[in-house]
């Protein structure tokens, strides 16, 4: 099953550009989930409608599912789960420390990110996109199926205990986990969309995510420049040297990755609503970031 991923700095419209694929996608036919794992997400304002934790079908687009992961969530309710039933068996005292074992940060990464590997298993769609959260966010998130499954392996030689329990309770997961990463690595799979603005700044952020996403052992990614100032546009002054500029920002990132880089024209209004969201995907689909590309 295709994963597409949309990934950028926060305010470069990779949740517009994931958006758009995901309607133009099921507007082709296909059965498309479109998941953010942004914590400050705004794909409810995208799409005009409520969003959450659990697959919602979007109004006027049938085929097309969104999620909401939430981290904190999920942890809470795993965190119930396993509490629940030691609840009068385990004594007060031993029970309160079980649950701040439980409390931590580890809990919370992790079932976010077991979320996440949901989203990547399911077999219930013909397509995943992914609205990711800002760069640095998600390339954590990117490293944890390898270091997860690693750590069920070292517990499991150890004292066979995890944050999120026993060893034996998530051998399961680990399957999960590794079947993730597979997929994560495999350019027939999986197109990595690494968004920037066309900015010198921007460029050198851009360059650096994408070199650690090859550390990892992840996709090569496709590189995407998302609001360019169009040559109609740039007849008064001020847009002229907007627009020389970012073509040198622009020129710079081709050098730098020997690859050319997709272009996305600045669009003329809030891109929100679906009317706005298949204007922008005639520049996304259907050509556009296809997986294997």
């Amino acid at each position: 099953m295709p994963y597409r991923f949309f990934s950028g700095k926060g305010g470069v419209g990779k949740t517009s550009l994931a958006s758009a694929a995901a309607v133009a996608l099921a507007e082709a036919g296909r059965r498309v989930l479109l998941v953010t794992t942004d914590p400050a997400s705004n794909l409810a304002d995208v799409f005009q409608q409520a969003i959450g934790p659990a697959p919602r079908a979007i109004d006027g687009v049938p085929g097309l599912m969104a999620q909401e992961i939430d981290a904190e969530a999920a942890a809470a309710a795993y965190r119930q789960q396993a509490l629940e039933p030691l609840r009068g068996v385990l004594p007060d005292a031993m029970l309160a420390t079980v649950e701040e074992q439980m409390s931590g940060p580890c809990t919370v990464d992790v079932a976010g990110f077991d979320e996440f590997v949901r989203c990547m298993v399911t077999t219930d769609y013909d397509e995943v996109v992914f609205d990711t959260a800002p760069t640095g966010h998600t390339l954590r998130l990117l490293a944890l199926p390898a270091a997860w499954a690693a750590h069920i392996t070292e517990a499991s030689q150890g004292a066979g205990q995890t944050c999120l329990g026993p060893v034996d309770q998530l051998r399961t997961s680990q399957a999960q986990y590794e079947a993730a990463l597979a997929a994560l690595q495999d350019p027939t799979q999986t197109t990595f969309v690494l968004v920037a603005q066309p900015e010198r700044a921007a460029v050198a952020e851009t360059l650096r995510a994408a070199q650690e996403l090859q550390a990892l052992g992840l996709v090569t990614p496709q590189m995407v420049v998302n609001g360019v100032i169009p040559p109609e546009a740039a007849g008064h002054p001020f847009f002229a040297a907007r627009r020389a500029m970012q073509e040198e920002a622009m020129a710079a990132l081709e050098a730098a990755w020997g690859q050319p880089v997709r272009r996305i024209p600045l669009q003329d209004g809030e891109v929100t609503g679906l009317a706005a969201l298949r204007a922008l995907g005639k520049w996304v689909m259907p050509d556009v970031f296809l997986v294997g590309a």
